[in-house]
Order: C-alpha cells, then structure tokens, then sequence
C-alpha cells in the first residue's frame, strides 16, 4: 500500500512530468504538488485522484475483506479475570514447561 504522497511523486514521474507541468496540466499551482508530494501529506481524495488524473492515471480504491485472526476470546477474557499476581504465577508456570519441552526435545534430538 502506498502513501498518497508516494503515489502522487511515482505516478508523476512515470509520466515523465515535473511538478510545474502536473500543476499546470490539473489547474493548480505547483506549491500545491509540492505540498501533495511532501512525506506524510494527506490530501483529499478528489484532490489525489484529479492530480492523478492530469498524470494519465487514475485512482483506484479497494477495501479489501479483513481477515479475522484466529483468537480464543474466552482464554482472554479469562486471563484478563486474574489478579496481576495470578497472571504472573500462570506466565511464570507456562514459561516453566516451555523450558522443560525445550530442554526434553535438545536431548531427543542429540541423542
């Protein structure tokens, strides 16, 4: 995903134009795609997309679907139930066992 300004400076020089004649081509000055093209700049979307335009391109949206991860909502919701002290006990025993497994399988796996 670009950032409008990106875009913006990309699409222009692709098109071989300098800021004064992209101004020029879509009516406005050149501070304006200066502005438009500087980092972090968030034009309107009818400004990109008519500035885009006056580049011979064109502005196409998508949303693409979110994908919904694959959370147990309930073991949040139930750590989230415990004191901060039984957090860190249950954080404490699960690092624990994760040592015991790692310590088991580097043996298996030497041996």
């Amino acid at each position: 995903m670009h950032e409008a300004a990106s875009l913006l400076r990309e699409t222009r020089a692709r098109a071989g134009l300098t800021q004064a004649e992209l101004a020029e081509r879509a009516g406005v000055s050149q501070p304006v795609i200066s502005r438009a093209e500087a980092p972090g700049a968030n034009p309107r979307i009818a400004t990109l997309d008519r500035l885009l335009r006056a580049a011979g391109a064109r502005l196409d949206l998508a949303a693409p679907e979110a994908r919904i991860p694959d959370v147990d909502e309930g073991q949040i919701l139930e750590r989230l139930r415990l004191s901060p002290a039984q957090r860190l006990a249950s954080f404490t025993a699960s690092h624990q066992n994760l040592t015991d497994m790692l310590r088991l399988a580097r043996r298996l796996d030497a041996a």
